[in-house]
């Protein structure tokens, strides 16, 4: 028993080190969140209003977009979208939605369509994917200029019918080897135009900060042809 205090008095040492290093590691983490949150924050908002002044430029509204929202839930656009309602003296001039497809050769990939009260789209930017590098990563501006293809169109420009890409006889580019990619932003694009026509009136008249009402909605069937090649 005396040859195993010396042991015992060492592990208890060693153990309330551990515990005082960690007292301090914690204060630590909490003293630099602390300081840096705050910054966080503002990074994360200016990179907010960058993306939705590329979708809809600052001198076209006079509200601060990052406060007047809303959400609406359709599964047209992917699930639950937040919109960024902007206005112009109080007029309503755009919706700029949050869009997800789900149908990317990749995975998801995350939109922001912004659309005028007549259906005009003022712009589309691809906020998230993981499409191929050098073939369907040419959705993202900064490697194509692919979806300002989008910009000044509506649900009637081109016609319906032709709201996909070339290849299924619509109006819209696809890429080389890559076909699947452009074809799930084009149709979402599209029936993100088709919820702003039904239901744009829902998220206008909706409380900042509440949820548009909900509506019976049906999700359209798939219309593009199988293909089992695409980067």
């Amino acid at each position: 028993m005396t040859d195993r205090a010396p042991h015992l008095r060492q592990m208890m040492k060693s153990g309330g080190l551990l515990a005082a290093f960690g007292v301090v590691t914690a204060a630590l983490l909490a003293g630099v969140y602390a300081l840096t949150k705050d910054q966080i924050a503002a990074s994360q908002q200016a990179r907010l209003l960058r993306e939705l002044q590329a979708v809809l430029p600052a001198d076209r509204y006079d509200n601060d977009l990052t406060a007047d929202t809303t959400t609406v839930t359709d599964p047209r656009l992917g699930g639950t979208s937040t919109v960024y309602r902007a206005r112009l003296d109080g007029t309503p001039v755009a919706s700029l939605l949050t869009v997800v497809a789900h149908d990317g050769y990749s995975g998801d990939i995350h939109l922001l369509v912004g659309v005028t009260p007549d259906g005009t789209v003022t712009g589309v930017r691809v906020t998230q994917h993981r499409e191929t590098p050098g073939l369907g990563d040419k959705i993202d501006l900064r490697v194509s200029k692919w979806i300002l293809e989008f910009t000044g169109r509506a649900l009637g420009d081109p016609p319906a019918d032709e709201w996909t890409v070339r290849k299924d006889g619509g109006a819209f580019d696809q890429f080389t080897g890559a076909t699947i990619t452009p074809r799930a932003v084009v149709k979402a694009v599209a029936r993100t135009l088709d919820v702003t026509a039904e239901r744009q009136s829902q998220w206008w008249s909706a409380a900042a900060g509440e949820a548009a009402s909900r509506l019976p909605t049906r999700t359209p069937p798939a219309t593009h042809p199988a293909e089992t090649i695409d980067p």
